[in-house]
């Protein structure tokens, strides 16, 4: 059978709404305002613990740090990477039914977003370019070349992940497995390079897609403490853990810059301005990608600047969440299906490997109306919470009288973004 275009990011629209959308913005702003001023009246010193957790039972944690364990998905995640990338090379020639972008954009890119909420940093346990750098150490014998700075940072992550949200949202042909093949041949050529300069140690805050998983692990109730334990834990106490770095409030502004954009770029006026305008597509689609993540950068620095950037940071992160399941849950519920069954018969052949091959993408999962509440529920509860995390570190790190008086140009801030991210969300 023949596999149906890329599924849209998102699916339910202000149609589906059980209530106007007007009563939905104005509620859901009136939420997080009512949401901060409950906090300023009863959320008097912080209570996060970047320590805390409970740890796990033994057993269970050695099991986990177990090397045949390690070996095992590490192993796993190169033979998927080498399996996706064999089907974009000599897979069906039509991008629908080939499984390479199926796989990429559904599984690996939306995929990681539960796997990490549930799991902490996922991908650094799959992640097949460590592998790789491992083998080549192992062969070459020598240690790595320089130390790396603090000065780099998350740089270099923030930059691989604006080029690979350009490469789904902005490039004229993605799903193609030629684009595919070179976009992840240069990142990998450019993170190995990295790893054979500064070390493994590289990955951690280069790897765009290991610093993605990790900072949405942040959220996870599973994490791991400074001491090397694995704890059950609340997770706000793993937010509030959250690394400073230079660069971070980079990648976090991408990821909220890039969604928003992906919402922007689906209505009605971006359309038309695009098919009007005198610039070709893909060079306005990447002049309207930049400024959706500069003016996520500029307008939070503005807001924060007297309370501190850098310490309200990890703040973004709840809110980058709720935007990143509100757009693409429905890629993963639909898409997901879709992946399984093309999957049956990768090489075009008529195989039906798993036996997937016959089966049809059940689209009555949910109602429209239930995905619709689902996808504004999630950014109201990230806006909520990126509340809840901004004022916790703002009474840890401020005095009194100026901690309430420096979160208020970042509450308007976030009662903006809810408005504005919700009627994105829901202009189609």
């Amino acid at each position: 059978m023949d596999a149906p275009p890329v599924l849209a990011h998102g699916i339910g629209g202000r149609q589906d709404l059980p209530i106007p959308l007007s009563y939905l913005l104005a509620g859901a702003g009136l939420a997080v305002v009512i949401s901060f001023v409950t906090l300023v009246v009863l959320w008097r010193s912080a209570r996060f613990r970047p320590e805390g957790g409970r740890p796990i039972p033994a057993p269970l944690e050695r099991l986990a740090d177990h090397r045949v364990t390690r070996a095992s998905l590490r192993l796993a995640g190169l033979l998927i990477a080498v399996a996706t990338f064999a089907t974009a090379a000599f897979g069906p020639a039509e991008e629908a039914s080939n499984p390479a972008p199926w796989t990429i954009f559904v599984i690996f890119w939306v995929g990681l977003i539960p796997l990490s909420l549930l799991f902490g940093p996922v991908w650094k346990l799959f992640n097949p370019l460590r592998v790789v750098y491992r083998g080549i150490a192992l062969l070459s014998g020598g240690p790595p070349l320089l130390r790396l700075s603090p000065r780099i940072g998350y740089w270099p992550a923030a930059a691989g992940l604006f080029a690979f949200t350009w490469l789904e949202l902005v490039a004229p042909d993605p799903d193609a497995g030629v684009a595919l093949i070179v976009w992840f041949a240069v990142y990998a050529t450019a993170m190995l390079v990295g790893a054979a300069l500064y070390g493994e140690a590289w990955f951690d805050r280069g790897d765009a897609f290991e610093v993605y998983s990790g900072l949405i692990g942040r959220l996870a109730p599973l994490g791991r403490r400074r001491d090397g334990r694995l704890v059950l834990r609340n997770p706000f106490d793993g937010l509030a853990a959250t690394p400073e770095g230079t660069g971070l409030l980079a990648v976090v502004c991408v990821m909220l810059g890039s969604t928003a954009y992906d919402g922007f770029s689906r209505t009605v006026f971006w359309v038309n301005l695009q098919q009007s305008g005198p610039l070709p597509h893909t060079l306005s689609g990447s002049l309207g990608l930049v400024a959706f993540v500069l003016f996520v950068a500029v307008t939070y620095w503005t807001a924060t600047r007297r309370a501190g950037p850098v310490a309200l940071a990890h703040s973004l992160i709840p809110i980058a969440i709720g935007y990143l399941i509100a757009h693409y849950f429905t890629l993963l519920l639909f898409g997901g299906q879709q992946t399984a069954i093309i999957w049956s018969d990768p090489f075009g052949t008529g195989a039906n490997l798993f036996g997937t091959g016959t089966l049809t993408v059940n689209y009555e999962v949910l109602s429209l109306t239930a995905i619709a509440v689902i996808r504004a529920a999630a950014v109201v509860a990230g806006h909520i919470g990126g509340v809840f995390a901004a004022h916790d570190r703002a009474v840890a790190v401020l005095p009194r009288d100026k901690a309430v008086a420096g979160q208020l140009p970042l509450l308007m801030l976030m009662v903006g973004y809810t408005v504005g991210g919700l009627g994105l969300l829901f202009a189609s």
